[in-house]
Protein backbone atom coordinates (compact mmCIF):
# COMPACT_ATOMS: atom_id res chain seq x y z
CA UNK A 1 0.00 0.00 0.00
CA UNK A 2 2.66 2.33 0.84
CA UNK A 3 4.55 1.55 -2.33
CA UNK A 4 1.12 2.27 -4.44
CA UNK A 5 1.08 5.49 -3.09
CA UNK A 6 4.44 6.46 -3.50
CA UNK A 7 4.33 5.47 -7.01
CA UNK A 8 0.98 7.43 -7.73
CA UNK A 9 1.28 10.58 -5.58
CA UNK A 10 4.93 10.87 -4.33
CA UNK A 11 6.88 10.51 -7.78
CA UNK A 12 4.19 12.95 -9.57
CA UNK A 13 4.35 15.34 -6.66
CA UNK A 14 8.14 15.43 -6.97
CA UNK A 15 8.41 15.84 -10.65
CA UNK A 16 6.12 18.58 -10.48
CA UNK A 17 7.59 20.08 -7.58
CA UNK A 18 11.11 20.46 -9.97
CA UNK A 19 9.55 21.09 -12.92
CA UNK A 20 7.96 24.29 -11.47
CA UNK A 21 11.08 25.27 -9.92
CA UNK A 22 12.73 24.89 -13.00
CA UNK A 23 9.91 26.96 -15.00
CA UNK A 24 10.10 30.03 -12.45
CA UNK A 25 13.91 29.73 -12.14
CA UNK A 26 14.33 30.15 -16.07
CA UNK A 27 12.26 33.86 -16.88
CA UNK A 28 13.80 36.98 -16.02
CA UNK A 29 11.95 39.07 -13.66
CA UNK A 30 10.43 42.73 -13.88
CA UNK A 31 12.79 44.11 -11.70
CA UNK A 32 16.10 42.09 -13.75
CA UNK A 33 14.79 44.12 -16.31
CA UNK A 34 14.45 47.20 -15.04
CA UNK A 35 18.31 46.42 -13.63
CA UNK A 36 19.55 45.40 -16.78
CA UNK A 37 17.84 48.97 -17.84
CA UNK A 38 19.83 50.52 -15.66
CA UNK A 39 23.37 49.33 -16.01
CA UNK A 40 22.29 49.98 -20.28
CA UNK A 41 21.78 53.54 -19.18
CA UNK A 42 24.98 53.80 -16.75
CA UNK A 43 27.18 52.03 -20.06
CA UNK A 44 25.98 54.93 -22.40
CA UNK A 45 26.98 57.66 -20.25
CA UNK A 46 30.13 55.98 -19.44
CA UNK A 47 30.88 55.25 -22.72
CA UNK A 48 30.19 58.82 -24.10
CA UNK A 49 32.69 60.06 -21.00
CA UNK A 50 35.45 57.95 -22.34
CA UNK A 51 34.42 59.39 -25.93
CA UNK A 52 35.05 62.79 -24.57
CA UNK A 53 38.54 62.09 -22.52
CA UNK A 54 39.83 60.22 -25.75
CA UNK A 55 38.68 63.12 -27.35
CA UNK A 56 40.83 65.69 -24.96
CA UNK A 57 43.55 63.46 -24.73
CA UNK A 58 43.75 63.15 -28.83
CA UNK A 59 43.91 66.88 -28.78
CA UNK A 60 46.90 67.05 -27.04
CA UNK A 61 48.54 64.20 -28.68
CA UNK A 62 48.49 63.42 -32.09
CA UNK A 63 49.70 60.22 -32.15
CA UNK A 64 47.16 59.07 -29.61
CA UNK A 65 45.02 55.93 -31.00
CA UNK A 66 42.50 54.52 -28.82
CA UNK A 67 42.48 50.80 -28.27
CA UNK A 68 38.51 50.40 -27.10
CA UNK A 69 35.26 49.50 -29.58
CA UNK A 70 34.71 52.96 -31.16
CA UNK A 71 31.18 54.49 -31.56
CA UNK A 72 32.14 55.34 -35.27
CA UNK A 73 32.61 52.26 -36.56
CA UNK A 74 30.51 50.29 -38.16
CA UNK A 75 31.45 46.38 -37.09
CA UNK A 76 31.47 48.23 -33.73
CA UNK A 77 27.57 48.85 -33.48
CA UNK A 78 26.34 46.03 -34.33
CA UNK A 79 25.61 44.48 -31.12
CA UNK A 80 25.15 47.70 -29.96
CA UNK A 81 21.84 48.00 -32.76
CA UNK A 82 21.16 44.55 -31.60
CA UNK A 83 20.49 45.40 -28.43
CA UNK A 84 18.40 48.40 -29.07
CA UNK A 85 16.25 46.80 -30.86
CA UNK A 86 15.65 44.47 -28.71
CA UNK A 87 15.04 47.10 -26.23
CA UNK A 88 12.80 48.74 -28.67
CA UNK A 89 10.89 45.89 -28.96
CA UNK A 90 10.67 45.46 -25.27
CA UNK A 91 9.06 48.59 -24.74
CA UNK A 92 6.98 48.36 -27.69
CA UNK A 93 5.43 45.26 -26.11
CA UNK A 94 4.24 47.05 -22.87
CA UNK A 95 2.94 50.02 -24.58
Amino acid sequence: MIVVAMIFIGLPWVILHYVTKWKTAATITTDDESLLEELYQLAKRLDERMDTVERLVASDNPDFEPARIRHDKAIDNVPLRELEELLAEKKGDHA
